[in-house]
């Protein structure tokens, strides 16, 4: 209890100094993200333990969380999976090229902020022209990184705190990558003693050309339209899991409903129901998949829609209703039949719950064999379209710019690892939710 008031006490004095420093203050700004996704978890570590009653048995599922909490490969993978999900959500906050406050000329903007907020639909993303910040020889649009390096010469009233990484996974940097200058002569390229950004401090003005390698600014390189490859891939994880989590939680949705219908009505509606199923799995599915994006600009839900409906509610529906038929002669339901409870109370109040087996272990798999679908897509350019990030673009771009070995290793390192993690936590749900292992009979 002391401890807890301490560190409240502690917490606000340390926000009070970095609100009255400015330097702390662009620090706090930077770092605030991780503050956020770290410092929470460490709580919920740390915290004390709840103490329990020796009276009071474990459930069956309680003895199931306990074991996949004692399976660590699993444990950590999904810790660490949730904590860089959450880093790639919230990554328009740390990496952006537009900056999270800006006070210039006595107003203030906010665009990295309105970025993170852009998937409410009624905010969008603001344009800024380069006319508003005294950027005219330049461009049309603001060049921040430029804006910050020039505030920081001007030392006046106005301030700018940039991202923890300054770009963006969409911005495309081949002009940029030349090392913009003055043509005084215009004869069309740069000669000694003309002015020129020099954005990587080195003093010489550079002449480079999309892909390039990595390096100290571009930490993963850059593709050969010029884009961050560091970036695309953060952003791609975010597409890639947000697939994932969107198509699995749809595919159960239905599949459970139809599944427990066939298994429970059984009769006339199952063997209609089976030879629907049969017909959805005969389609294949990639090749339909191919021919709906070759005419259609497919997004995210779009996509997720569609892998939904034409094949993946189909195998959770296999599961759930040979568990109905396991579940539906045992006693338990003719008890409830007996009391007169509805037919769906009965379905989803008292089967369902001991028919969670299949559908939590089956997750995992689901959610490797999407992950699977968009990077294939996108690998055959039937998938997601420019400008969207994409692990599987940054595989088309990387095979066909063989000599650019970053354009291929980090997207591949990105998805093994990735694959690689969920499957330790399938491995560890499925041993955790053995019925071998925690019987009712236990």
């Amino acid at each position: 209890m002391y401890f807890k008031k301490i560190y409240i006490i502690v917490s606000i004095i340390i926000l009070i100094i970095l609100l009255s420093n400015s330097l702390a203050f662009n620090l706090f700004i930077k770092t605030l993200p991780f503050i956020v996704v770290f410092l929470f978890p460490l709580i919920y570590i740390f915290r004390k333990p709840k103490i329990k009653n020796h009276l009071e048995s474990e459930s069956i599922f309680q003895k199931r969380i306990k074991r996949f909490k004692s399976i660590k490969r699993g444990y950590y993978s999904l810790i660490i999976l949730i904590i860089f999900y959450i880093v790639s959500l919230i990554s328009p906050l740390w990496m952006n090229n537009k900056p999270l406050v800006l006070k210039y000329d006595d107003q203030y903007y906010f665009p990295a902020v309105r970025d993170f907020f852009t998937f409410v639909p009624v905010i969008k993303s603001p344009f800024y022209e380069s006319e508003t910040f005294d950027q005219n020889i330049l461009s049309i649009s603001a060049n921040f990184r430029l804006l910050a390096k020039q505030i920081k010469n001007q030392q006046n009233e106005n301030y700018i705190v940039m991202p923890f990484y300054i770009y963006h996974p969409h911005e495309d940097l081949k002009d940029e990558l030349d090392e913009e200058f003055k043509d005084l002569n215009r004869n069309g390229k740069w000669d000694k003693n003309e002015p020129f950004i020099d954005t990587n401090n080195n003093g010489i003005w550079n002449e480079n050309n999309p892909p390039t390698l990595p390096d100290r600014v571009h930490i993963a390189g850059t593709d050969n339209t010029g884009r961050d490859v560091f970036a695309r891939l953060i952003d791609g994880y975010k597409i890639s899991i947000t697939f994932a989590i969107i198509v699995t939680t749809l595919s159960y949705i239905i599949g459970v409903i139809i599944g427990a219908c066939l298994g429970y009505f059984g009769g006339k509606l199952d063997l209609f129901g089976l030879r629907l199923i049969e017909i959805f799995s005969s389609i294949p599915f990639l090749f339909m998949l191919m021919i709906l994006g070759s005419f259609m600009k497919p997004g995210v839900i779009l996509l997720a829609a569609l892998s939904v409906l034409l094949k993946g509610w189909i195998g959770i529906t296999w599961y759930i209703r040979g568990e109905f038929f396991r579940e539906k002669p045992k006693d338990y339901v003719s008890a409830a039949v007996s009391m007169g409870q509805s037919n769906w109370k009965i379905m989803f109040k008292h089967i369902l719950p001991n028919s969670l087996t299949p559908i939590i272990t089956f997750a995992p798999f689901a959610i490797i064999a999407d992950i699977g679908t968009l990077v294939s897509l996108d690998f055959l350019g039937y998938g997601l379209k420019p400008p969207a990030s994409s692990w599987g673009n940054l595989l088309n771009q990387g095979s066909e710019n063989l000599d650019y070995w970053h354009m291929l290793i980090f997207p591949i390192l990105a998805l093994t690892l990735t694959i690689f993690m969920i499957t330790f936590i399938s491995e560890a749900v499925r041993e955790a939710f053995d019925p071998k292992v925690y019987s009712r009979l236990r």
